[in-house]
């Protein structure tokens, strides 16, 4: 995972971001907090995510892909914030055809929490009976928590899967014990109990949570290149030097 907190950038005509790099054999997970950014691909696809917004992109068989500060945030300047997941493919699914969900924030699950506490925001998976509008490879739970001060809000998921949060914003305590503060990273110990509870210490707070099933596949990871053996990884460099990622 990729975080850039939040960090004022001064005008620019000439916009900031990364130039065509390739991708293989994964997915990756934009979510925009502050800002704009501003994608274009080998295929033609071409888009712009601002705040609440996300971009799920699988790579797949292959893909070249550019991305930087969309054209008049660049120009005007101001507040950046963006988190980056990269999501392993299953190996039978590492080939499949590269393509986009484009999530904007205004057609997201949005579930509403009990006496206007907040609400959770459903990227991917289930939140109390209400299903997120991206479709996964493996069990994926991907939310965005915003809660008022006081709060109380409950998150539970099988003790096998790898779950994590970032507080993006505010402050939270969980089960009612650990303070977290923003721009930190925790991650829960796999089996110690399938339900936590999160609660707000500060207004406005934002918790970006994720949790998911382990593939239990082998990994071979190289610079952009995510597979599952030393072969696929020397085969994928070649696809990329031959011109086939377009």
């Amino acid at each position: 995972m990729g975080y850039n907190p939040d960090y004022e950038f001064a005008p620019r005509e000439n916009p900031r971001g990364v130039g065509a790099h390739p991708h293989k054999g994964f997915e990756t997970v934009t979510i925009a907090y502050k800002g704009k950014i501003e994608h274009k691909d080998s295929r033609g696809n071409h888009g712009i995510i601002g705040e609440g917004d996300v971009q799920w992109m699988t790579a797949g068989s292959g893909i070249m892909h550019q991305e930087h500060h969309e054209k008049e945030f660049s120009k005007k300047g101001g507040l950046f914030q963006m988190v980056q997941i990269w999501v392993n493919l299953p190996a039978k699914n590492k080939e499949t055809t590269p393509h986009y969900q484009d999530l904007p924030f205004k057609d997201m699950t949005k579930v509403l929490l009990k006496n206007e506490g907040g609400t959770v925001n459903v990227i991917a998976g289930e939140y109390l009976g209400q299903k997120g509008v991206a479709t996964t490879f493996s069990p994926v739970n991907l939310f965005n928590a915003y809660l008022n001060k006081g709060t109380k809000a409950e998150f539970s998921f099988p003790n096998s899967y790898n779950t994590a949060l970032l507080v993006v914003e505010g402050n939270v305590k969980v089960n009612g014990q650990q303070n977290v503060s923003k721009d930190t990273f925790a991650m829960f110990e796999n089996d110690a109990a399938e339900t936590f509870y999160l609660e707000a210490q500060d207004e406005n707070s934002i918790v970006l949570i994720m949790s998911g099933e382990p593939l239990n596949e082998p990994i071979f990871h190289y610079g952009p290149f995510v597979m599952n053996s030393e072969a696929q990884i020397i085969k994928a460099f070649e696809e990329y030097q031959s011109g086939k990622f377009g």
